[in-house]
C-alpha cells in the first residue's frame, strides 16, 4: 500500500509518499510560505531535487500542486493519484480521548478543533491540511496520527501534577510529544541489538529545535520530559523547558506581562535563543561560543545539563537502561553535544568512545551508529529518526484495526477464546517448597487446571512486603526451576512494592518478597510480577488464528460491558489449551465473570 504523509504548518505543507510493502520513501517535498507571493515547492524524487515557484494562497492550492508533482513530473513513482491507498495526517495532540491513530471522521475533526487551546500554533493548520486533503482525495481513508499516542500508557503517578485531583480528571496531565520519533528509534535500536523491544529498557533523547527525553520500558513510554504542552522539560530552541510555576505570577505582577506576552515569551523567546541572545539554532550558538560569547556557552551548558539530569533520573526510574539513544537534528549530527550530555555519568554505566563519536555519521544505509566505549555498561547509539515512516506505519495499523473490527462483526464462524480470571498465585522451585513446607515435601493437587500438567495445589503461603501481608496465596504445581509470584495491582499496594507487568518467567530486575509457609520463611531477591495478560495456544490454534509465539494481539470481550483488551501476549506450546488469562483487577473493572469468551480482532505487533 502507498501512503501519503501530510504535515501541515501554518504557512507550509510537508509531504512524503511511502510504499509500505518495502518501507521505502518514493517522493518527498515541502511547499513553504503558503499565502505569500514567493511561495516555493521543493520536491525530491529519488536523488533528484526540483525547486519550483508556485502560487498557493491556501493549503488546498498547495495540495493540488503536490498531487500534480507526485503524478506529473518526470520520474515520479506513480502515474495516478488512485494509487494512493491512504493519507496519514500528523496531528500534534490527541488529548485524553485518542490514544492511538484513528480514521478521521467528523468526531475526530471536532476533537482536534476542541484541543486548539493546547496547540494554538499547530492544530488550526493541521485542520486546514485535513480539509484540503479530504476535498482533493475524498474516496480514500484519512488517518490522524498523534504525537502523543506513544505516551498514552504513562502511569498515572508519572502523569499527574500536584494540583487538586479534579483538574487531573478534567484532562490536565502529562501527555508528552515526539512519540513517533521515540517509538521509531526504539524499534531500530532493538533490531540493532538483536533483542526484542519488549525485553529492553531504553532512554531516548530526541534533540532538535524541539527536544525531549523518553523513558521506554519494554516497548512502552513510562515517562517523558514534555508534559501537558511541549513547553515542559528540556531547554529547547525557543522554549523555556522546566520552570518554577511561581515565576509566572511574579513576571505578570513585577514586569507587567499579559498572558499573551508571557505565552509568547515562554514559547518563542526563551531557550537557547533567550539565554544566548544569539540564535535558536544550536550550530550558530556553538559558533558564537567558539568566538568567546559567554552567554552562548552558558546556553549550551544549560541545554546539556538538563538532558544529563533527565538521563540520570530515567535511568533510576527504569531500574537501569540497556541503551541510550541520541536522535533528532542535534542528536544525530553534533558529537560535542552528545559527549557533553554523558560526561560525568560514567559511574552510572554511560561512557562514550571519543573516536567512534567523532566519526559517527548516520544515513539511509547506516541508520544506527554505536558510540559506546568498550567499558560502557550501556549501549549508546545514534539513530537516524524517520517520523514520517512511523506515521505511515501507524496509519496502516489504524486501517488494519478498523478493517479487522469490521471483519469480526461480520464473521460468525470464528472460534471463541475462553477467558479466565487468574488470581494471585505462586510457582515454587523444589528447594523453596521444602524450605516452606518441610524436608521432602511434595506439592499435592487440589484441582487440575485448564492447562495440561498444571494444578492448583492444596498448599498456600503468605506474602510479606514492606507495607503489609497477603495470606492464602495458592501454589500452582508442579515445581519450577525458579520461584515466581504473580499478584494484581491492588495486592501490590497492599504489600508496598512496585511489581512490573511482565511475561511469566521474565524476572530480571523485579522486586523480591518474603514468603511464609508452615515450616519456615524464605526471602526471594526478585521474582514478583503483575502478569502480562496473555493467551495460551497450541501450535494448531496459532495456525488457525494466523499468529505465532510472542505476538501481541487485541481481544474483544463480549457481554454486558463489551470491551477490547490490548497488549495481549500470545504464548504457544504443544501442551497448552486455548485460554486467555487476565488478573482480578482487570476482570473487576470489566465486570467479567470468572470465565467468559473473547475473540481475537487484531495483531498489534510481531516478535
Amino acid at each position: 500500500m502507498k501512503v501519503l504523509v501530510i504535515n501541515s504548518g501554518s504557512s507550509s505543507l510537508k509531504y512524503e509518499l511511502f510504499d509500505l510493502n518495502t518501507e521505502k520513501s518514493l517522493m518527498s517535498g515541502a511547499i513553504s510560505r503558503i499565502g505569500m507571493k514567493d511561495t516555493e515547492h521543493v520536491c525530491i524524487c529519488g536523488a533528484k531535487e526540483n525547486l519550483i515557484g508556485v502560487e498557493a494562497s491556501n493549503h488546498l492550492a498547495a495540495l493540488e500542486h503536490v498531487l500534480k508533482a507526485i503524478t506529473g513530473m518526470e520520474g515520479t513513482p506513480i502515474k495516478n493519484i488512485n494509487e494512493i491507498g491512504a493519507v496519514a495526517h500528523r496531528i500534534g495532540h490527541g488529548g485524553s480521548l485518542y490514544r492511538s491513530p484513528v480514521v478521521i471522521d467528523q468526531n475526530v475533526i471536532n476533537e482536534i478543533r476542541r484541543l486548539i487551546p493546547l496547540m494554538p500554533l499547530h492544530h488550526p493548520a493541521m485542520l486546514a491540511g485535513i480539509e484540503a486533503c479530504q476535498k482533493v482525495l475524498p474516496d480514500i481513508p484519512h488517518v490522524a496520527v498523534f504525537d502523543t499516542s506513544f505516551h498514552s500508557k504513562i502511569p498515572d503517578e508519572a502523569a499527574i501534577y500536584g494540583l487538586p485531583y479534579e483538574y487531573f480528571t478534567s484532562g490536565i496531565r502529562k501527555f508528552g510529544f515526539h512519540g513517533n520519533s521515540h517509538e521509531y528509534v526504539a524499534v531500530k535500536a532493538a533490531r540493532h541489538l538483536e533483542t526484542s523491544l519488549h525485553r529492553l529498557n531504553i532512554i531516548s533523547c530526541h534533540l532538535g529545535n524541539g527536544a525531549s527525553v523518553c523513558a521506554i520500558q519494554r516497548g512502552h513510554s513510562i515517562d517523558t520530559s514534555m508534559g501537558f504542552s511541549p513547553l515542559e522539560g528540556l531547554i529547547m530552541g525557543t522554549r523555556v523547558g522546566d520552570l518554577d510555576p511561581g515565576i509566572i505570577p511574579y513576571l505578570m505582577r513585577e514586569h507587567n506581562l499579559s498572558i499573551e506576552e508571557l505565552d509568547k515569551m515562554l514559547n518563542s523567546k526563551s531557550g537557547l535563543l533567550g539565554i544566548s541572545g544569539v540564535s535558536s539554532d544550536m550550530r550558530e550558538t556553538i559558533a558564537a561560543a567558539d568566538e568567546g560569547n559567554a552567554r552562548a556557552l552558558l546556553a549550551i551548558k544549560a541545554f546539556c545539563y538538563r538532558i544529563k539530569k533527565y538521563i540520570g533520573a530515567y535511568h533510576g526510574i527504569l531500574g537501569g537502561a540497556a541503551a541510550l539513544i541520541f536522535t533528532g537534528g542535534i542528536g544525530e549530527n553534533n558529537h560535542n553535544i552528545r559527549a557533553r550530555c554523558v560526561q560525568g555519568l560514567e559511574k552510572l554505566g554511560f561512557a562514550i568512545d571519543k573516536i567512534r563519536n567523532d566519526r559517527c555519521e548516520v544515513k539511509a544505509d547506516k541508520p544506527v551508529c554505536d558510540i559506546s566505549a568498550r567499558h560502557s555498561n550501556i549501549q549508546i547509539l545514534v539513530v537516524a529518526t524517520d517520523e514520517e515512516l512511523m506515521i505511515a506505519k501507524q496509519c496502516a495499523r489504524a486501517l488494519d484495526y478498523t478493517s479487522s473490527i469490521k471483519h469480526h462483526l461480520l464473521a460468525t464462524d470464528r472460534r471463541p477464546i475462553r477467558v479466565s480470571v487468574s488470581v494471585r498465585h505462586a510457582h515454587l522451585s523444589k528447594s523453596d517448597v521444602e524450605a516452606l513446607f518441610g524436608q521432602g515435601h511434595v506439592l499435592t493437587s487440589k484441582s487440575p487446571l485448564y492447562i495440561d500438567s498444571e494444578f492448583a495445589a492444596n498448599e498456600t503461603v503468605s506474602l510479606i512486603g514492606p507495607r503489609g501481608r497477603v495470606d492464602n496465596v495458592r501454589i500452582i504445581g508442579p515445581e519450577r526451576l525458579r520461584t515466581q509470584v504473580e499478584i494484581s495491582r491492588t495486592e501490590e499496594f497492599q504489600l508496598g512494592i512496585d511489581a512490573p507487568i511482565r511475561e511469566s518467567g521474565d524476572l530480571d530486575k523485579t522486586p523480591g518478597i518474603i514468603l511464609e509457609g508452615p515450616a519456615g520463611r524464605i526471602e526471594i531477591p526478585e521474582g514478583v510480577i503483575c502478569a502480562m495478560r496473555h493467551i495460551h495456544m497450541t501450535p494448531e490454534d496459532a495456525g488457525n488464528y494466523g499468529v505465532k509465539d510472542k505476538d501481541v494481539v487485541m481481544v474483544r470481550i463480549e457481554g454486558e460491558r463489551e470491551l477490547i483488551f490490548g497488549d495481549v501476549l500470545v504464548r504457544v506450546k504443544p501442551n497448552y489449551k486455548l485460554e486467555m488469562h487476565i488478573d482480578t483487577d482487570e476482570a473487576n473493572a470489566a465486570e467479567m465473570p470468572p470465565v467468559s469468551e473473547g475473540y481475537l480482532v487484531r495483531i498489534e505487533s510481531r516478535h
